[in-house]
């Protein structure tokens, strides 16, 4: 199927409504930026971005869920797009290509069991889905647990900031309790005040007990520290969740979520409630609990193991060398078909993250126009609805070492509603190259908005992050809420409207009515900043004292 697809697409040519007579668009005049740049920058077309996202919101993709047949086809036609461009392949042996081994794993509810049981009294026995959720991360058809439990508070070892909930404790083979989200702070030195760092991400706690050896974990749920209700979690647990295979962080038998009035009564074997116990973990002196309770589950578990690919493509730069690559990346997967569906069941994804590939294949287009310093790489990836997984895979699998790229530009679900006036650009802050972005976005008329919701973590949330975690400068560019000839209210209600009535819905489909100038924009934007992080004389770096700064001194030998 891939060579017979990958013929017909090779004959193809991006097509949209180009009878239109286009518009000059002026890019702003920058220093040190040579006019041939800004002749490609302002050559990006938004209806370009438009035929894109047409093709690939489209029901014959049947919403390019990752190791269906709907992927597949938007692989092939992003690596086509690329070889029509004339890029050079940047994947597996000589291809487009770079296969993500995954399995997905689906608990089997009405078979799988959760109890307390106390050294003295009654098992306290959890209904599945009303009290806990759970996964079997290792890909096991069942698992069988009968261990103690120990309450480790956050979860959280940060010798940057002296914390280490595991202190004098050996967690191996026991179920570990901790509490979703990280210890209290206004002080920006102490798990950065308000802000989300990784540390308390749902992810870590996962990463950490099994790093630690531990049969599993039980994360408190309470609305106000997770910043979503249990709904939220349950209805993430009950589909289908992919892993990649080989990952030394999948060695949880049980990767659970419990009720925060579960927990009340789990904690009262130690005469305290969770409210009391989350108050008591916070401080600092804090030690691990044994709990006098051990959980006893069966776990019973459908895994489909499946390959999907990344899609990663280049262009040379005019230096010798690999070191200072710029790679830009967006997810081209979305959330497939749901056979239960009742009408409409394809998740189109027109704009997540049909939008982010537009801009991409755009962008790759306009670059093939300029001679960039230093390589510049294109990745759409898989498996993002996942988890990231198609990006951690590309981050732990780059196609030059880590310490050669010097930034990461990412783009995910840009609503095509009108041309921004201001940006979102979390995590750019963090490096030694916001001052080139602030001075980039002035030039543009755009102002950055600081992150609308910080405790949120959603700097943790997308592609990006998997860059930053093996030490890349990262960040997202996104949309503000702030448009030409509209009010802020008008770009807030765009931006509640999307996620009230079409994410991770079927609706999130492609219409004639879309906008893509503002998209068009933003891949303009893109496309200088990369020129710029290219152009520096030295890499990017992350600010002192960042929580990536540590990794990226080590891949570098620094």
């Amino acid at each position: 199927m891939r060579n017979s697809l990958y013929r017909v697409f090779l004959g193809l040519t991006v097509v949209g409504n180009l009878a239109a007579a286009r518009a000059q668009v002026s890019v702003p005049s920058l220093p040190n930026i040579p006019a041939a740049l800004q002749q490609a920058a302002a050559g990006i077309d938004p209806e370009k971005i438009r035929a894109h996202v047409k093709f690939l919101a489209d029901d014959l993709l049947e919403g390019r869920g990752p190791g269906k047949r709907g992927a597949e086809i938007a692989a092939q036609y992003i690596a086509t797009q690329f070889a029509i461009e004339g890029l050079k392949p940047a994947g597996d042996q000589g291809t487009y290509f770079q296969k993500v081994p995954l399995y997905a794993v689906h608990t089997v509810e009405d078979q799988t069991s959760f109890s307390f049981v106390p050294n003295a009294g009654p098992p306290i026995d959890l209904k599945y889905g009303e009290d806990v959720v759970t996964k079997d991360t290792t890909g096991k058809a069942f698992a069988d647990i009968d261990a103690p439990i120990v309450f480790v508070g956050y979860g959280i070892d940060a010798p940057e900031y002296q914390w280490n909930d595991f202190a004098g404790a050996d967690v191996k083979g026991k179920v570990l309790l901790v509490i979703v989200n990280e210890p209290p702070s206004t002080d920006p030195k102490f798990f950065k005040a308000e802000a989300l760092t990784y540390y308390g991400r749902w992810t870590y706690k996962y990463e950490q007990a099994a790093r630690l050896g531990a049969a599993g974990v039980l994360i408190i749920h309470r609305t106000d520290l997770a910043s979503y209700p249990w709904d939220v979690v349950r209805n993430s647990q009950a589909i289908e969740k992919s892993y990649l295979q080989g990952d030394p962080a999948a060695t949880l038998r049980a990767a659970s979520w419990i009720q925060h009035g579960v927990a009340d009564k789990l904690l009262a074997s130690i005469h305290m409630s969770a409210d009391q116990a989350i108050e008591a973990a916070g401080k600092r002196g804090f030690k691990p609990i044994d709990l006098p309770v051990r959980l006893k589950a069966h776990i019973v578990s459908k895994v489909r193991r499946y390959d999907s690919d990344n899609v990663v493509a280049m262009i040379p730069g005019t230096a010798p060398g690999n070191e200072q690559a710029v790679i830009y990346s967006a997810h081209y997967d979305h959330l497939g078909i749901d056979p239960d569906a009742k009408g409409d069941g394809i998740y189109n994804g027109a704009n997540d993250n049909g939008t982010g590939c537009g801009i991409l294949l755009e962008m790759a287009r306009a670059w093939t126009q300029v001679k960039p310093p230093h390589p510049i790489y294109f990745a759409a990836v898989t498996a993002e609805e996942q988890g990231l997984l198609g990006s951690q895979y590309l981050g732990m699998h780059p196609p030059v070492p880590a310490s050669q790229i010097s930034l990461d530009l990412n783009y995910d679900a840009l609503l095509p509603v009108g041309i921004p006036t201001a940006i979102g650009a979390a995590g750019s802050e963090r490096t030694s190259f916001y001052p080139v972005v602030e001075s980039t976005a002035k030039a543009f008329g755009l102002t950055i908005q600081p992150d609308q919701q910080p405790l949120a973590g959603h700097y943790y949330r997308s592609d990006h992050f998997s860059f930053a975690r093996v030490g890349v400068p990262a960040f997202s560019i996104e949309q503000g809420t702030l448009f030409e000839g509209q009010t802020p209210e008008w770009g807030k209600a765009q931006s509640d409207d999307y996620v009230a009535h079409r994410y991770h819905q079927p609706s999130d489909e492609y219409r004639d009515t879309m906008d893509f100038r503002g998209n068009a924009k933003l891949a303009r934007f893109g496309f200088i900043l990369g020129w710029e992080a290219s152009s520096l004389p030295g890499e990017i770096q992350w600010q002192s004292g960042d929580e990536f700064e540590k990794i990226r001194k080590t891949t570098s030998g620094n």
